[in-house]
C-alpha cells in the first residue's frame, strides 16, 4: 500500500509530466475503459491463446524428451548437442525466421512461446531424472524390479519436483515470448497494446498491459508452486 501511495503521489504530482509517468487511479480508469469498449478483452484472448498453445506444446515436448534423455544415455548423447545449441541461441534472434516461415499470425507467436519455454522444462526434467537416489535404484534392482517398475515407482515420482520447477521457469520465458512476439510483428494482443501505447506516449495503457502480463505470471507461478509443494511428499524417501 505504501508503494501504491508513493506511486500515486509521484505520478499525479505537478512536477511529473503525464507523458512520462502515470499513477494507479488513472491506470484503473484506463483499464476499465479498455474493458468496456472491448479492446482489452480481445487482446487478452489473443495473447492467452498464444501463451496457452505454446506453453502446452512445450510441456508435451519437453517432459517426455527430458525423461528419455535422462533415462537413456544414447538418447542424451544424440540430442544433447542440439538442445545445447538452441538453448544457447537467443530465441529473439530466431523471431525473424519464425515470421518468414510462419507469417505474422498466431503461428509465429506460438513458436516463439514454445521455444522460450521448452528448454527450461526439458532441462529441469532431465536433471530430475539424472539426480535420482542411486541407493534406491540399486535396492530396487536387487529385488528384481524391472526397468518399467523402477521408472514408475522411483524415477517418475522422484523427478516430479524438478518437472514442476521447470514449468515455473518455463512460464516466465513463455510470457516473455508472448510480449516479444507481439512487439516485433503483430496486429493485436497485449504486447501489441504495449507497443502502440508506448510509441504514442500513453503510459497508462502501457501500465495496463504490463500489469496484465505480470498478473498472469503471478497467478500461474502461485499455482505451480502450490502443486510443487503438494508433490514434495510424493518423492521416494530413503529408509
Amino acid at each position: 500500500m505504501a508503494l501504491l501511495g508513493l506511486w500515486q503521489w509521484f505520478g499525479s504530482s505537478d512536477d511529473t509530466h503525464e507523458l512520462f509517468a502515470s499513477y494507479p487511479t488513472k491506470v484503473v480508469v484506463t483499464g476499465w475503459q479498455l474493458i468496456t469498449n472491448g479492446e482489452l478483452t480481445g487482446d487478452v484472448i489473443i495473447s492467452g491463446r498464444e501463451f496457452l498453445y505454446g506453453f502446452v506444446l512445450a510441456i508435451i515436448i519437453g517432459i517426455p524428451f527430458g525423461i528419455l534423455m535422462g533415462w537413456y544415455r544414447p538418447v542424451e548423447a544424440l540430442l544433447d548437442p542440439l538442445v545445447n545449441f538452441f538453448y544457447a541461441t537467443p530465441r529473439i534472434a530466431l523471431l525473424p525466421l519464425m515470421i518468414i516461415w510462419l507469417g505474422i499470425g498466431i503461428k509465429s507467436k506460438i513458436a516463439v512461446v514454445f521455444l522460450g519455454a521448452v528448454f527450461a522444462v526439458l532441462i529441469n526434467t532431465l536433471t530430475g531424472v539424472k539426480n535420482l537416489d542411486e541407493a534406491l535404484l540399486k535396492r530396487a534392482r536387487s529385488f528384481g524390479a524391472s526397468d518399467f517398475q523402477i521408472f514408475r515407482t522411483i524415477a517418475l515420482p522422484g523427478s516430479v519436483p524438478f518437472v514442476l520447477s521447470g514449468l515455473r521457469l518455463g512460464l516466465g520465458h513463455a510470457l516473455v515470448g508472448v510480449v516479444v512476439g507481439e512487439l516485433y510483428a503483430s496486429t493485436a494482443g497485449v504486447g501489441y497494446l504495449i507497443a502502440v501505447a508506448g510509441n504514442t506516449f500513453q503510459t497508462d495503457k502501457v501500465m495496463v498491459g504490463v500489469l496484465i502480463i505480470a498478473s498472469m505470471g503471478v497467478l500461474f507461478t502461485t499455482l505451480f508452486k502450490r502443486i510443487e509443494n503438494h508433490f514434495q511428499s510424493w518423492r521416494p524417501q530413503r529408509v
